[in-house]
This record gives C-alpha cells, structure tokens and sequence, in this order.
C-alpha cells in the first residue's frame, strides 16, 4: 500500500516527504495507521548516519501508537480499531534463548530494528513510524491501555522502556539510594520511574536550571555535578546510577559517588567510552559498570500497564511533522522538556 512518509535520503540532508509502499499483510502482522510517534536522539544519529551504518533512505521513528486497520487471518490478540503501540524493533529470530525468555531485544541473531533492519523473510529494509501506517507481526505490537494519553504513551516504547527495564531487572526498590544521571526525555522517565519503585532519587545535572524541574519530576535531591563539593559529598552515597546521557563523559567522578557493591548502568551512551575509566573505582569497592538496552515484548507491556496503573506519563511536546528539521535542530540544543511527539494528523493533512 502507497505510503506518505519522511526520509533522510543522506547524511548532509535534511528529512523530506517521500513514498513508498508498505508490505501486504502476512498471516501474523498487524496492520496500523500511526495517530503518534515519538522523536528519539537515536533518530537524528540515523538520519545523520553518526554511527557509520545508515541505509538511505532511512524513515525513522520507533515510539508508534495507532490503530489497528486489519489483521492477518492467523493473528488472535487484535482486531481492527484497538490502539497499540509498536517500540524499537519488529522481530527477532523467535527462538535463541533470549527470544524465548521473552527477552527479543538480546536476541542472539540480533533484533530487526522498526527502522533501518533487514527483513528476515524480504531482505526489505524497514521503514519507521514518520509514516502513515505500518505492518508488523503481532508478537512484536502491544495493547496501549485506555487509561493512557495516546501521545504521551508514545514515548514509553523507547524513553519509558528504556529506563524502566533496567530499574526491574537490578530489583530498584524502597531503601535503595538511586542518582539519576542526566535529565533529558530518558532521564524525567528514570526519575518517575524510580520514585514509583519507591526509591529515594537524586538528579546529577550539570544544569543549576533543572534543580527546580527535577523536583517537580519528583527527585528528592538535585547534585549539580560541576559542583565539587556537591560531588565529594556525594561520595561511596548510592546504591545505583542510571547513566541516560547519550554523549562522552567522563564516568570516574560518578563512579566515585557508588557505594561498595554498587552499580553504574549505561542507557544512553553507545560508544566508546572517554576519558578512560580508572579500574581502580570499580575494584577497590566492588562497583559494577553494567548496560541495558530497552526491554523485550513482555516487558514492553508491562511498562505500559505500569505506567496506567500508577499515572505515569512523559512530558511531550506535540510536533508537526513539517517541523521535523527544527525538532532536530532543537534536540541537539536540549531544547525540548521532555519529548517530541509527531502527531500523524500533520501528514495526513499534507495529502490535500
């Protein structure tokens, strides 16, 4: 089917409209016309072709929520008009360990990414969610409860995944001490994520301006990290360190601040890390430099219900798509609070 979308068609370009068609229905996909979706970093790092392995023309957007517009005959957990939500990835070998721990995103073949993957049964290359529908098999769509803002959901599929599986998976909790690194669409979700877990949360910034948001995001306490005092007294404090900045930095001062046995998790940095990190700060205490990358379909879901079940939600700013380029634009200035979110009704209204 004819599809409206944008593309960057190479790294110097700025994203434009284009065409193309999406795939005919499979006995298990999900077809869905896109209401919603977010605007990740990771986008502008494809679009830009920063990590060296973009394939042009590259559609992006992995944060989707829409409706359900048909069905293939073998799919049983959706029918036409149900909101659902697609995240970072539409398939995956389905049978690796990982896999079947519902862990898709560690699967061992690798995951088929929502943009810029190489379909397994194709060899097409898949397009993202700056469209106007998309095709997907139903293990990898997830229901959007009712009780969620549609647009503010859209980040969860990224952002709110993110930041909630590692939380879960290290067992975050009451009594944990927990410094949230960075406040930027990951960050904010880190905050809400770990006070509902019923953590005590600290916000680094380098910002002394985001003191004030971070405790409206509900931080108890705000460290300005290029405060050396601040940062001495913060010394051997916490018990976790959700990191969700996405560039260079140096991690020893963070390091620093861990308890014995404590632990250091990456979301957001996906490169070699700079300035080297002294050995010494992880033996001497027992620290743990660990990562995570977002949360396989089961977990997909339960952040979703999570988020319904305790009114949690991303702060957005909605997006017309024709704006896209200053979005990103924007974006690198850390000038949005906290999400782009496109809404899809923008495109539409370019076909008239």
């Amino acid at each position: 089917m004819s599809t409206k979308a944008f593309a960057a068609h190479s790294a110097e370009s700025p994203l434009e409209p284009i065409s193309f068609d999406r795939r005919e229905l499979r006995p298990d996909d999900v077809a869905i016309e896109i209401e919603y979706c977010g605007v990740c970093h990771t986008d502008i790092h494809f679009a830009q072709n920063d990590w060296g392995f973009t394939r042009y023309p590259v559609v992006p957007g992995h944060e989707i929520i829409g409706r359900v517009t048909a069905v293939g005959d073998k799919v049983t957990a959706y029918r036409e008009g149900d909101r659902v939500g697609v995240g970072c990835m539409v398939d995956s070998c389905r049978s690796c360990n990982a896999c079947e721990s519902g862990l898709e995103q560690y699967c061992s073949e690798g995951n088929t990414a929502t943009y810029n993957g190489i379909d397994r049964y194709d060899g097409s290359i898949t397009f993202g969610g700056y469209s106007e529908r998309i095709v997907v098999s139903e293990r990898f769509v997830v229901n959007v409860p009712d009780k969620l803002d549609p647009a503010a959901a859209a980040p969860l599929l990224c952002a709110g995944i993110t930041t909630y599986s590692p939380l879960r998976h290290f067992g975050i909790g009451a009594g944990h001490k927990v410094g949230v690194i960075g406040m930027g669409g990951l960050g904010h979700m880190g905050i809400k994520f770990a006070k509902a877990f019923g953590a005590e949360v600290t916000l680094f910034t380098r910002s002394e301006n985001k003191v004030a948001e971070a405790r409206n995001q509900g931080a108890d306490h705000v460290i300005v990290s290029t405060d050396r005092e601040q940062m001495q007294a913060a010394a051997d404090q916490f018990d976790f360190l959700l990191d969700t900045i996405p560039v260079q930095h140096d991690l020893n001062p963070y390091l620093n601040c861990l308890k014995y046995d404590g632990t250091h998790i990456l979301v957001g940095l996906v490169e070699p890390i700079e300035p080297t990190i002294h050995a010494g700060q992880l033996v001497m205490k027992r620290r743990r430099l660990a990562g995570s990358l977002i949360g396989g379909m089961p977990e997909t879901q339960e952040v979703l219900d999570f988020c319904a079940e305790h009114d949690i939600r991303c702060d957005v700013e909605m997006l017309d798509i024709r704006n896209i380029n200053e979005a990103y634009e924007r974006m690198k200035r850390g000038d949005v609070k906290y999400r782009f979110v496109i809404d899809m009704a923008s495109l539409r209204d370019m076909e008239a």
